[in-house]
C-alpha cells in the first residue's frame, strides 16, 4: 500500500469515529497492472493502486432501522472520519429500510493483520514473451495482433460495529487477442479469464486466433434466418452472465422477470431445460476462486448491506435442467420462502459426460452456424429475457461437419432462458472469457452449445 492510510486502519478509524447505532464499513485496495498492444507492437503499460472505503451507517427509531451507504477514495484518517459523519447524517434523513435485520456477527479472520495483496508488474513477464513471440509469426504471416492484458488483486477489509473482521484478497486476469490481415477484411478474437495467471492457456488463445483466420479466407453470403447455431465458450459466457444478472429472487417474486411463475411466485423448482444442465457457483471453484462471504456496498434489488460478511457457500442455480435457486438477500428470502443464496462471483455450466471440443460440435453439424463472440448486447423484453446484439470477429458456415467459409455478421434476437429449452450438443466445460462483459465478470467456465433455431434477426455490417 502507498504511503497513506492502511486499509484496517480505515476500518478501525471509521467504526470509532461513527455515533450510528449499527455501522459496517468496507475497505478495498485495488492493485493492477495491465499491458497494451497494437499491430504487433506492444504500446502501453500500467500499474494502479487505490483505497476506496465505504461507509453504512444504520440509524434505529421509532418508525423502524433506516440505513444510508458513503463511498469515496481515501488517503487520510480526515477523510475517513468524514466519511463515516457523512453516512451517519445521510441515513438520520434516509426512509426506512425494508431490508433492515441485524448485522451479521463472526470472529475475526486469521489474516485481518496482513497487508494487501500487490500485482507486481513482473507477472506480466511471461505474457510479455509469449506476445514477442507470437508478434513474429504474426508478421511472417501479413497480419496483426492487437489486445489488453491485466492482472488485478483487490484485497477487502469488512468490519462491523458487532465486532466482525473479515479480509479476503481475490486476484484476477483478463486476457484478450485479436487477430488482424493486413488489408483488414478479416478479424478473429479469443480470450480467457482466471482467477490466477499461470492458469491461462496463452498457446490455444493464439491457436484459437490463427484458426479463425484462416477459416475466413472463403466468404459467403447468408441472409437472415433461424440456423442451428454453434456457441463457443465465450458466447454461452455473456448470454449466461445476463441472465445470471437477471436472477434476482425479489424481482421474480414480485413478477418482473423471466423467472417469476405464472399467478405468482418464482419458477424455483420448474424446469427449464430437458439437458440436464447444471449452473453454479462456488467461492472455493478451483481456478476460479472467489470470496467467500457477502461484500455489498449498498443494498439493492439482489444485496443488502445488512447481509455483509454473511458465509457464501456453493450455490447450484440450475440443477439437472430445473431451476434451483435465485439470488437472495436475507430480505427476499423471508419474502419467498426460500434458502438464503447470495450473489457468487463466479459461475460454471456443466453437463454429464460432455467431453467434446467446439470442433466435435462442428463435426456433428450437417449445416449450420459457428460463432466466435457476441457483442452490444442490450435487453428488449425482461419477462422474457429477450436480448438483441451482434457478432463478432467471425461467424462461420458449417456444412457437412466441416468449416466451409465466413459468412457477414448478423444482429441477434434471442432469451438465454429460452434457448435452453433448444439445446441439442453441450461440449465440455472449460475456463473462457465473456467479450461484451468480461470487464465486469471474469470467472466463467462454459462448455460450447449447439442450440438449434438461434434468432439472427437481421444482416449486420459490423465488422
Amino acid at each position: 500500500m502507498s504511503a497513506g492510510i492502511g486499509p484496517q486502519e480505515a476500518v478501525e478509524r471509521a467504526l470509532a469515529t461513527s455515533k450510528a447505532d449499527g455501522c459496517v464499513v468496507i475497505a478495498t485496495n485495488a492493485a493492477a497492472t495491465n499491458l497494451r498492444w497494437a499491430n504487433n507492437t506492444l504500446t502501453t503499460n500500467g500499474v494502479t493502486e487505490t483505497l476506496d472505503v465505504t461507509v453504512i451507517a444504520t440509524i434505529n427509531d421509532a418508525d423502524g432501522t433506516k440505513a444510508a451507504s458513503v463511498s469515496r477514495n481515501v488517503i487520510s484518517s480526515d477523510q475517513v472520519e468524514a466519511l463515516a459523519r457523512e453516512a451517519e447524517a445521510t441515513a438520520r434523513t434516509s426512509s426506512v429500510a425494508d431490508d433492515a435485520a441485524p448485522l451479521i456477527e463472526a470472529a475475526s479472520s486469521a489474516d485481518w493483520d496482513d497487508a494487501p495483496a500487490d500485482a507486481p508488474v513482473a507477472a506480466l513477464g511471461g505474457i510479455a514473451s509469449w506476445l514477442g513471440e507470437i508478434f513474429e509469426g504474426a508478421r511472417g504471416a501479413g497480419q496483426g495482433r492487437f489486445g489488453y492484458a491485466e492482472h488485478s488483486i483487490g484485497t477487502v477489509y469488512l468490519g462491523t460495529s458487532t465486532g466482525l473482521r473479515r479480509r479476503h484478497a481475490q486476484s484476477g486476469v483478463r486476457l484478450e487477442l485479436t487477430g488482424r490481415t493486413a488489408d483488414g477484411s478479416r478479424s478473429a478474437w479469443s480470450g480467457q479469464g482466471a482467477a490466477d495467471i499461470g492458469a491461462l492457456g496463452l498457446a490455444a488463445i493464439e491457436a484459437d486466433v490463427e484458426r479463425r483466420l484462416a477459416w475466413g479466407q472463403r466468404t459467403i453470403s447468408l441472409e437472415a434466418g433461424r440456423y442451428p447455431t454453434i456457441l463457443p465458450p465465450s458466447a454461452v459466457a455473456d448470454l449466461m452472465v445476463y441472465a445470471y444478472w437477471s436472477a434476482g429472487a425479489l424481482d421474480a417474486h414480485e413478477g418482473q422477470s423471466v423467472f417469476s411463475r405464472a399467478g405468482g411466485g418464482t419458477r424455483v423448482g420448474e424446469r427449464l431445460t430437458d439437458v440436464p444442465l447444471t449452473v453454479r457457483g462456488d467461492p472455493a471453484m478451483p481456478g476460479q476462486e472467489c470470496t467467500p462471504f457477502v461484500v455489498a456496498g449498498s443494498s439493492s434489488r439482489m444485496s443488502s448491506g445488512f447481509d455483509n460478511g454473511a458465509a457464501i457457500s456453493e450455490t447450484e442455480w440450475i440443477r439437472d435442467g430445473e431451476l434451483a435457486a435465485l439470488i437472495q438477500t436475507r430480505h427476499s428470502a423471508d419474502l419467498t420462502g426460500l434458502p438464503f443464496t447470495p450473489w457468487i462471483d463466479n459461475l460454471e455450466m456443466t453437463a454429464p459426460d460432455s467431453t467434446g471440443a467446439v470442433r466435435d460440435l462442428v463435426a456433428g453439424t450437417d449445416r449450420g452456424l459457428l460463432l466466435t463472440c457476441l457483442w452490444y448486447i442490450r435487453e428488449v423484453d425482461p419477462q422474457t429475457l429477450l436480448l438483441t446484439g451482434l457478432t463478432r470477429d467471425g461467424v462461420f458456415l458449417v456444412e457437412g461437419g466441416e468449416v466451409v467459409g465466413a459468412v457477414n455478421n448478423f444482429r441477434f434476437n434471442e432469451s438465454p432462458v429460452g434457448m435452453l429449452k433448444r439445446i441439442v450438443e453441450v461440449g465440455r466445460t472449460e475456463e473462457t472469457l465473456a467479450r461484451e462483459f468480461g470487464d465486469y465478470f471474469t470467472r466463467t467456465r462454459m462448455p460450447a452449445l449447439r442450440v438449434d433455431d438461434f434468432n439472427m434477426s437481421t444482416v449486420s455490417q459490423a465488422s
